[in-house]
């Protein structure tokens, strides 16, 4: 056993009732066994909110291990051949490494994300919404998931990254296939998927790479390219693990994210028409109320719930003995819902002064494109909101969420709108 006086729970991740409603579940734990080792999964799970904050910024914490343990020491059988393309695209991006490797790599990516850079996307942003609001108003039912929520942040990170259009329809398919491997469990048929897409969608990357190298554009491909040439000790593998994953990131979080906001918002109708009065009164561009909201939905309903770290050395937490070579799983969303840090945290709140929320991280591995999906969120209930004010829910008892629950988002969501 890895740990010392920690007691063993069974809990199904993958059970359907649970993933469309952790939470009376999670508040349950909170309470009664707040530490707890899952021996399925053979990870240490911990509910509350301070131990998981403690833990992200604890540095001897990292996202990998095989670099201070072997396979052989982990008791982990050979690498899966099944999945080569995968395991090599995970050992070629910033959140799984630790320094010095991430911070070489995350400086690097950071130039996409600066306050400035996002800030201006923000024009772009906003004139892809209200084309897209404006094409739903007056076409009667239809699915916020495919028809609103997922477009925005597909086309968003293709025009960062520079990927032209006929390459584009890819872009979805490629991040749905790749991120299943990131759940507790997966087929055999979802593990072939998740390594066709990497080689399919690593063999585009390359080719973009190519041609940018001769022909420099302003997109981050051009960028990365142009950094590897200064010198950076970057090489192309990490060049397109990178822009791999900024497609999965960018994309998972921020379409969940929107998704499950519009539904709690419509659930709770007070609130979505509190946002409507100050689309009115703002329609220019969402306003700090708008701000506020992001920030308390992503809090309410986390559309990452649980984050993992393993134990580089030996750590004292309180009266737990960490030993090195443990996995931990952080529960994102029963944090955010913990009673110790947020008052009333099973309300929606959106003066809520009290934070940071858990939903982007913590410490040095914190979310890369938490200012983009931030923006993408805000002005994309911004346009809902002043677009389609009688927006509303045809099916509200009956959310169609996906198998996983490491990154768990709605599948479909039927709404009507009006203007």
């Amino acid at each position: 056993m890895p740990t010392t006086d920690i007691p063993t729970l069974e809990l199904d991740l993958n059970d359907p009732d649970f993933i469309r409603d952790p939470y009376p579940v999670l508040a349950r734990l909170r309470e009664t066994t707040p530490v707890f080792l899952e021996p399925r999964w053979n990870k240490v799970f911990f509910t509350r909110y301070d131990d998981i904050s403690a833990l992200l910024r604890d540095r001897r914490l990292g996202r990998s291990i095989t670099h201070v343990l072997s396979r052989d020491e982990l008791g982990w059988p050979p690498p899966d051949p099944r999945q080569a393309a995968f395991d090599h695209f995970q050992d070629n991006h910033p959140l799984d490494a630790e320094p010095p490797k991430h911070t070489r790599l995350r400086a690097l990516v950071m130039q996409a994300f600066t306050p400035r850079r996002v800030e201006a996307l923000r024009g772009r942003v906003t004139r892809i919404v209200e084309q897209q609001v404006l094409g739903l108003v007056g076409r009667g039912p239809f699915d916020l998931v495919t028809d609103y929520a997922e477009p925005l942040p597909v086309t968003v990170i293709a025009e960062l990254l520079g990927v032209p259009e006929p390459d584009r329809k890819w872009l979805r398919p490629w991040s749905a296939a790749i991120v299943k491997l990131y759940e507790l469990g997966y087929s055999e048929e979802q593990q072939r998927a998740a390594n066709d897409a990497v080689l399919e969608f690593s063999a585009c990357l390359r080719r973009l790479l190519s041609e940018r190298r001769v022909t420099p554009r302003d997109d981050l491909i051009s960028a990365l390219a142009q950094a590897e040439e200064r010198g950076d000790r970057l090489t192309e593998d990490e060049l397109i693990g990178t822009c791999i994953l900024l497609l999965n990131a960018g994309h998972e979080a921020s379409v969940n994210g929107t998704t499950a906001a519009v539904r709690n918002l419509l659930l709770h109708r007070e609130h979505w028409e509190r946002l409507v009065r100050d689309a009115r009164e703002h329609p220019e561009r969402p306003s700090p109320l708008f701000e506020r909201a992001v920030e308390e939905l992503l809090r309410y309903d986390t559309p990452l719930p649980m984050f993992e770290r393993w134990v580089l050395e030996d750590v004292q937490h309180g009266d737990i003995l960490l030993k090195r070579g443990t996995e931990v799983a952080l529960l994102y969303a029963s944090g955010n819902r913990d009673p110790r840090k947020f008052h009333a945290p099973d309300a929606i709140d959106l003066d809520r002064t009290e934070g940071p929320h858990l939903t982007f991280g913590l410490g040095i591995h914190y979310c890369l494109g938490a200012p983009l999906a931030r923006l993408e969120m805000q002005i994309a209930l911004h346009a809902l909101a002043r677009h389609t004010p009688g927006l509303g829910l045809t099916q509200p008892h009956t959310p169609h969420y996906g198998r996983g629950f490491v990154i768990r988002g709605l599948q479909q969501l039927h709404v009507t709108a009006s203007g």
